[in-house]
């Protein structure tokens, strides 16, 4: 009576969540929290700075950070980020930090870069923009 009582429990809760169209968290399903961030650098001198980013969800393979249409000669770098989980916290809305890019920047003139920090566990990449602005004054 158990058994039986378990497996229409469970066909119940898998018809349901076939139906409501959810992927459950343990499928490896990943995303790159927005975070809107901007950069200020000075036109003229050498600069270092980091970003950060919370990837959120569940995920299997190791995902790596990145940075593209970074200004001429910008350099980044980047650890890791080994396979597990990250949820935001329901009470409070927080999210912990778990990728950190760290760059450098040469002498340039003043001008605003539309960059773009990303993350990819080898199958799906995604993206968010990151605003470089390199001004006679921040």
């Amino acid at each position: 009576m158990k058994r039986a009582a378990r497996l229409a429990l469970g066909a119940t809760a898998g018809v349901a969540l076939a139906l409501s169209g959810t992927v459950p968290a343990s499928a490896g399903t990943w995303e790159l929290k927005h975070s809107h961030q901007k950069i200020c650098v000075q036109a003229g001198y050498n600069h270092s700075t980091y970003l950060i980013a919370a990837v959120v969800g569940r995920w299997s393979t190791t995902i790596q950070m990145g940075m593209k249409n970074l200004p001429p000669g910008a350099t980044h770098e980047s650890a890791p980020i080994p396979p597990g989980s990250n949820y935001t916290d329901p009470e409070d809305g927080s999210t912990t930090i778990n990728g950190w890019i760290f760059l450098t920047f040469p002498p340039s003139s003043a001008k605003v870069y539309e960059s773009r920090l990303t993350a990819s566990d080898g199958t799906r990449t995604e993206s968010i923009p990151v605003t470089i602005s390199v001004k006679e004054w921040c």
